[in-house]
């Protein structure tokens, strides 16, 4: 066990919290809170979150972080290079890639665009052509034919508009008028309500209204720890997810929904297609998001 190992624990049982309290409390599974405590980091995801885990587990049993990393800098790990061997092993494939083979490659999209390009050119000559042969043949005299037109036909700009004419045009106009309000209060009545209605450290409480479905939905943008709890506290999801990974919950029976997002500018969250706003900016990494849903039965 390492010197921050033993200071960590011995505050924590300084303050009677148990590895089960601590978890509560952090939402860190409690396997990782005894690798802390032990100095075992290689059991963590990364060491990006070494360090995540650490300054949480100090603010939980009141310890200044920042104090706790200058002291133990020798022990804490600084990088988190390790949190992307997806993408190291993406660069090293592209390496063993032929020079020549390489080249190949770069030529091969602009000689489509090239062939792209000609063909649009060879389409729009033939459509001109054909246009200019179409006006020929409609502007031949020989086609056309006189067209006689009767005088009494032709409205008299000095007659007055009929009032019947007028009235009926207000009419339609207003109808239309009130048709475009009350669609528009209908929409607005029924539009779904995503708002954020505490924020307190790192913590976030939306509430979701007006709308009889709860759909969640974490897209990650890069690599990301990701936990996500129902309102009975079980877990349906924690740990590492990737870009372009996906994660789809239907939270229509639950009343609420927290979410523990290790890198918030990696991870999208959508609420029924919507897009939630981070209240915290993302520069804040680890953010705790709490959902509480109203349905619109309830409301009623």
């Amino acid at each position: 066990m390492t010197e921050l190992g033993n200071r960590l624990k011995e505050t924590r049982e300084a303050k009677g919290y148990s590895l089960e309290d601590l978890q509560r409390i952090t939402k860190i599974q409690k396997r990782y809170l005894i690798g802390i405590e032990e100095g075992n980091y290689d059991m963590m995801p990364g060491k990006f979150y070494v360090r995540a885990f650490i300054k949480q587990y100090c603010e939980a049993v009141g310890l200044q972080s920042e104090v706790v990393f200058e002291e133990y800098k020798e022990e804490i790990p600084t990088t988190y290079e390790d949190e992307i061997p997806v993408s190291l092993s993406r660069v090293q494939t592209k390496k063993g890639v032929p020079a020549s083979s390489s080249k190949v490659f770069d030529v091969i999209p602009k000689l489509l665009i090239a062939l792209f390009v000609i063909g649009a050119l060879i389409a729009l000559w033939v459509f001109v052509q054909n246009k200019v042969s179409d006006d020929a043949g409609n502007a031949d005299p020989s086609n056309k034919e006189p067209v006689a037109v009767d005088q009494q036909d032709l409205p008299n700009e000095d007659e007055p508009v009929e009032e019947e004419d007028k009235d009926q045009k207000e009419s339609n106009e207003d109808t239309e008028s009130d048709q475009e309000k009350a669609a528009k209060e209908k929409e607005d009545n029924t539009g779904q309500s995503l708002e954020a209605v505490k924020t307190e450290g790192t913590k976030t409480t939306y509430e979701l209204k007006n709308t009889d479905q709860f759909k969640l939905e974490l897209a990650a943008k890069g690599d990301a720890w990701v936990a996500v709890y129902n309102s009975k506290d079980e877990v349906l999801f924690q740990g590492m997810m990737y870009d372009g990974d996906k994660k789809e919950y239907d939270l229509t029976a639950e009343q609420e929904a927290y979410l523990v997002i290790g890198n918030a500018a990696n991870t999208g969250i959508n609420v029924n297609g919507k897009l939630l706003e981070y209240k915290i900016p993302t520069e804040t990494v680890r953010q705790d998001i709490i959902i509480q849903y109203q349905p619109a039965e309830s409301q009623q």
